[in-house]
């Protein structure tokens, strides 16, 4: 099953040295026991853009739809054989980049 994990961060800072060396290390724990597909820190929301090209509208709206105080700030998509160790492994990403994370499965 694919799971994505995303971080939800309440800062425009980036990860410190130490939570980035733990980022690391739960990277390479992901990769060495066959969960990792990839990840990646994605840019606030200030530099999102939103489409809406339905019915060819052409509606283009700089920044994100949501406005909220926390942001998500990265992701990891993951393989796990089952939820629980999709939750286990949230729950090693939130520890490794101190921050709120949330799962959710692939459709």
């Amino acid at each position: 099953m694919k799971f994505i994990i995303f971080v939800i961060d309440d800062q425009l800072e980036n990860a410190s040295g130490t939570e980035m060396e733990a980022i690391d290390h739960f990277n390479e724990k992901l990769q060495n026991g066959g969960h990792w597909i990839t990840a990646a820190g994605i840019n606030h929301g200030d530099a999102a853009t939103v489409l809406d090209n339905r019915g060819d509208a052409g509606i283009v709206s700089s920044g994100s739809l949501y406005n909220e105080a926390e942001h998500y700030s990265g992701f990891w998509l993951i393989e796990a054989e089952n939820k629980d160790v999709a939750l286990k492994l949230a729950a090693e990403g939130s520890k490794a980049c101190n921050r709120k994370v949330e799962l959710r499965p692939y459709l």
